[in-house]
C-alpha cells in the first residue's frame, strides 16, 4: 500500500495550550479519510501543517512523499485546498474566476480558456459562468470555490469543513462531485462535524480529541466499538433523552432496561437501533474528556 500522507506523532501548542498533542495518520492513495471531533480539536490546525500554511512544533509529516518540514514547495505542488471558507472574488464571475487561477497558475490563455470551460461543465457551473458570484447560493460558491482548488491537477486535496452552512440539497450535490474525484484516482483528507457525511464518503474515518487521534476505523468499525445495539429513550411531556449502548443480546438489552426503568419518567419511550455516527462520535469524544489536553 502507497501512502499519499503519513503522519508521525504530530505536535503543535500555541501558546500554553496544546492544541495537537502526537497525531498519527497513514492514508493511502485513493482513499477518502474523514477526520472527525469537537470544536477545538485540532482539525483545522492539522490540516494548516499539513498544507505548509503553519509549521509543526514536533513529529513529521510527509504528503505524497515530500516531507512537509524540508519539501515545502514539492508539497505544495502536489496539492490542492478549499478552507471552511469560499475563497472567490464576488465581484468575478465564475469564468473570471477560473480563468485568474488559471493564468495565475501558469497556464497560457487557450490552456486557461480550455481548463476553464472543461471545470465549468464538471460543477455544473456552465449556465451560470457569466454571472457574478455574489448573486451565487452558497451551494454553487462552493462549487466554485471547489473547481478553483482543482485548476491544476494535484494528487491529494485537502477539505476542510467544505459544506458547512449548505442545505441538504447542495451538501448532497458536493458529496456526489466528491465521490467523483475520488474515482478518478485522487486522495481526499476531509474534516467535517457532519456525522453522516463521513459516514456515507470517507473509507476511513478518524476521530481526534484533546489533540489526540481517539479512534480510526470504517464506520462499520467504529460503530461496532460502541456495541451490538443502542436504547434510546425519550420522554416528550418532560423533554428529555437518553442512549445507552448494549451487546446487542436479549439478556443485555433487558438488563439495561429492567435497571433503568424505575428512574424513567412514566411516559418514557424505547426504541432499540443499530449505533450511528452520532453515538459513535459521543461516545468517544465523552470517554476522552477527561484526559483533553486542548
Amino acid at each position: 500500500m502507497k501512502l499519499a500522507i503519513e503522519v508521525k506523532g504530530l505536535r503543535k501548542s500555541f501558546g500554553g495550550q496544546t492544541v495537537l498533542g502526537g497525531v498519527d495518520i497513514s492514508v493511502a492513495e485513493g482513499e477518502i479519510y474523514a477526520l472527525l471531533g469537537p470544536n477545538g480539536a485540532g482539525k483545522t490546525t492539522l490540516i494548516n501543517i499539513l498544507t505548509t500554511l503553519v509549521p509543526a512544533d514536533g513529529g513529521s509529516a510527509r504528503i505524497a512523499g515530500y516531507d512537509v518540514a524540508s519539501e515545502g514547495g514539492k508539497v505544495k505542488q502536489s496539492i490542492s485546498l478549499t478552507g471552511q471558507f469560499a475563497a472567490v472574488d464576488e465581484m468575478l464571475t465564475a469564468e473570471e474566476n477560473l480563468r485568474m487561477m488559471c493564468r495565475l497558475s501558469g497556464m497560457t490563455a487557450a490552456e486557461s480558456k480550455r481548463r476553464t470551460e472543461e471545470l465549468l461543465r464538471r460543477f455544473d457551473l456552465s449556465g451560470a459562468a457569466r454571472k457574478r458570484v455574489k448573486t451565487f447560493s452558497g451551494g454553487m460558491r462552493r462549487r466554485v470555490d471547489l473547481a478553483i482548488s482543482l485548476v491544476a491537477s494535484r494528487p491529494v486535496l485537502f477539505l476542510d469543513e467544505p459544506t458547512t452552512g449548505l442545505d441538504t440539497v447542495s451538501r448532497r450535490a458536493l458529496w456526489d462531485i466528491i465521490a467523483e474525484l475520488k474515482a478518478s484516482g485522487m486522495t481526499i483528507f476531509l474534516t467535517t462535524q457532519y456525522l453522516e457525511e463521513a459516514d456515507q464518503l470517507a473509507d476511513r474515518i478518524g476521530v481526534v480529541n484533546g489533540g489526540r487521534i481517539v479512534a480510526e476505523g470504517t464506520a462499520a468499525e467504529l460503530k461496532a466499538r460502541v456495541g451490538g445495539e443502542v436504547i434510546e429513550l425519550t420522554s416528550e411531556r418532560e423533554q428529555w433523552s437518553r442512549t445507552v449502548a448494549t451487546t446487542g443480546s436479549v439478556q443485555d438489552i433487558g438488563r439495561v432496561l429492567n435497571a433503568l426503568a424505575p428512574t424513567l419518567p412514566p411516559d418514557t419511550q424505547v426504541t432499540i437501533r443499530r449505533p450511528s455516527m452520532d453515538d459513535v462520535f459521543i461516545a468517544l469524544t465523552h470517554q476522552t474528556s477527561e484526559v483533553s489536553v486542548s
